[in-house]
């Protein structure tokens, strides 16, 4: 069997999966691209924790962590199982790294995984492992966590960073109310951030996007907090040295609003 791919997904609102959007439609074809995992390790910018942690439940429920949205989408439930045997893996590897992870016996699934896994894998039947990320640390430590899963790869497991490539919410929530039109400077700035983005991951000196906020146009502007982006290099780090880099796909919503995703390997 050949090793998965990982891959980094934007995963937008709660609403992605009710509205009609690219992103919408590209997350619907994502099985395509790849065997049909055995299991998934997926990293939401929605869990945050001191460290990493591993959810150890056999049963997640679910998280509704959103406001305003259709009252639809707070009767949604994705069924899919944990897997205790699989999260203990994952602890252990992250051991054997020196990551000092902590264990998580119940958490559900928030908004960051089961939206996009609910696209994705509707059927929910492919047992789901979740891993946090750490608001304080860097590029380069969610890269070492997601460099430390990359053995997963070899055995069927599909490793998954579920954040978003622009997360400005005091430009985009105007915008979503519809009180506002996008100004044309900062549409300029986003498309400056991710094309950086694009270029470094796909070019040969892949390691410069772990030094993003220094190198990137415009990374505060794209990113007053770093959460959303930390997936990003989990994705990249899981995937093993010399991984190729593929952005998979690029939209936007309200002129400033990306969604791109890359798959890696």
């Amino acid at each position: 069997m050949a090793p998965m791919p990982t891959i980094f997904i934007s995963h937008g609102g709660p609403n992605i999966v009710t509205d009609e959007s690219d992103a919408r439609t590209f997350l619907e074809t994502l099985p395509g691209r790849m065997p049909k995992p055995k299991a998934i390790v997926i990293m939401s910018a929605h869990f945050e924790t001191d460290g990493v942690a591993v959810v150890t439940d056999d049963n997640p429920e679910m998280i509704h962590d959103f406001g305003g949205f259709a009252r639809e989408l707070y009767e949604m439930v994705y069924p899919a199982p944990g897997e205790p045997k699989l999260a203990e893996r994952v602890a252990g590897l992250l051991e054997a790294a020196g990551l000092e992870p902590s264990r998580v016996e119940q958490r559900g699934y928030d908004h960051g995984t089961w939206t996009p896994l609910k696209l994705a894998f509707p059927e929910a039947d492919i047992p789901v492992v979740q891993v946090s990320i750490d608001p304080r640390r860097d590029a380069q430590w969610h890269h070492q966590v997601g460099k430390a899963l990359a053995p997963l790869r070899d055995e069927g497991v599909l490793l998954v960073g579920s954040g978003h490539i622009t997360h400005n919410l005091k430009v985009i929530f105007p915008l979503m109310r519809g009180g506002a039109t996008v100004d044309p400077v900062t549409a300029e700035k986003v498309d400056a951030f991710t094309q950086w983005f694009a270029e470094t991951l796909e070019g040969t000196e892949r390691e410069a996007v772990l030094d993003w906020k220094r190198l990137a146009p415009y990374s505060e502007e794209n990113h007053p907090t770093d959460e959303h982006l930390m997936p990003l290099f989990f994705a990249f780090g899981a995937a093993g040295e010399g991984a190729s880099a593929e952005r998979v796909h690029a939209s936007k919503q309200f002129g400033c609003f990306a969604f791109d995703s890359y798959m890696f390997g």
